[in-house]
């Protein structure tokens, strides 16, 4: 989810769809708020389970985790205020979180790399060149559930072990990019 002027937008993973929501009156009261669909993602793209977002020059970007077995079918999307979408980045594999640098540069993390299901130690976070290629920031990461960068806009900040070890395993790495 990520906060726009005063609306609240998120991919809506289920029914695959970017959202707005809109509080109205009573700011701390979630029940007295507008919730309106900016673009039905799967309408175009099929189920392909939009998971992260961000807004970066007066657009929205969002990534997919796609359906299993993960066959590196995952992209990410440019996507208009007015719903329009385009492809970005395509060929990526369960993509969990997007984000830019301070230099405004596009970093993506994919959960799980060269496997079939979510495997541990096969994460990876990408960065897209000026030229439109990826390269590799940091692999190795064990079944990473997001991302987003400190306040400087330079330090990139991961959580790892995000599923499947019990209560307590989860981690936040530091990555200096």
């Amino acid at each position: 989810m990520v906060a726009v002027g005063q609306s609240l937008y998120t991919a809506e993973t289920n029914h695959g769809e970017l959202d707005k929501i809109t509080p109205q009156g009573d700011q701390d009261d979630l029940n007295d708020s507008t919730i309106s669909r900016v673009v039905d993602i799967s309408a175009s793209r099929g189920h392909i389970v939009p998971t992260a977002i961000t807004f970066h020059n007066g657009n929205f970007y969002v990534g997919n985790l796609d359906t299993f077995p993960i066959m590196n079918d995952s992209v990410v999307m440019k996507i208009t205020p007015s719903g329009q979408i385009s492809t970005v980045v395509k060929g990526l594999s369960t993509v969990l979180g997007v984000a830019f640098d301070g230099k405004g540069r596009l970093y993506i993390l994919e959960n799980t790399t060269g496997n079939p299901f979510p495997t541990p130690g096969t994460g990876k976070v990408l960065r897209l060149t000026a030229s439109g290629t990826l390269e590799t920031i940091a692999s190795g990461l064990t079944l990473p559930t997001a991302m987003t960068f400190g306040p400087d806009g330079d330090d990139l900040f991961v959580s790892t072990f995000g599923f499947g070890f019990g209560p307590g395993a989860g981690q936040v790495v530091k990555i200096d990019v």
